[in-house]
């Protein structure tokens, strides 16, 4: 058992845009491990004891990805540990050169129609779509994953997660994740 755990990497932290599901695997895979998972986005929230949302009310786009920097720098430092970062954090600072030092990363890569289908319904939660048509969120998804991929393919894995509607395909994305890490 001692040898399994030498192999297990400490960190893996789980990038991609919002809706490839970074939180549903995450979680998945931390109870099949039996270790912590941390959604980055809550943690912000449960420190700095506001939504999301709120912060980027208050703070803006900016003010909130100076404050996701430094929770990133926290949690990221934790061992043994599952985290699932938020779809623009790997995109400013050194944010994912930073994380590829801290552990294993993975890049949950899916369609922007794949995307697209998974967030129709939460505009409402998500600060960067809300009050936006079906039509413009769409054509936003795919202008930010234009930009964003860059830095998401800077990740040590790729993984995709294009068929990951339902539990079975979650189950067998979590062995695929195990497979592409090695553990």
């Amino acid at each position: 058992m001692a040898e399994a755990k030498a192999q297990t990497p400490q960190r893996i932290i789980i990038v991609g845009y919002m809706g490839s599901g970074k939180t549903t695997l995450g979680r998945a895979l931390s109870k099949e491990m039996d270790i912590p998972f941390y959604d980055l986005d809550w943690y912000i929230e449960s420190r700095m004891r506001k939504t999301v949302k709120q912060i980027f009310d208050e703070r803006g786009e900016e003010g909130f990805r100076k404050i996701e920097r430094n929770m990133l720098h926290e949690v990221a430092e934790f061992e043994n540990v599952i985290v699932s970062c938020g779809g623009g954090t790997p995109c400013f600072f050194d944010n994912i050169d930073y994380i590829n030092q801290q552990g294993e990363t993975v890049y949950l890569k899916a369609t922007p129609e794949v995307l697209y289908g998974h967030l129709k319904m939460g505009r409402s939660v998500r600060p960067l779509l809300l009050d936006k048509t079906p039509e413009e969120v769409y054509a936003f998804i795919r202008e930010q994953l234009r930009h964003r991929e860059p830095f998401y393919m800077k990740a040590r894995h790729v993984l995709d997660v294009n068929l990951l509607d339902n539990y079975g395909m979650i189950k067998e994305s979590v062995e695929q994740l195990r497979a592409l890490l090695g553990i």
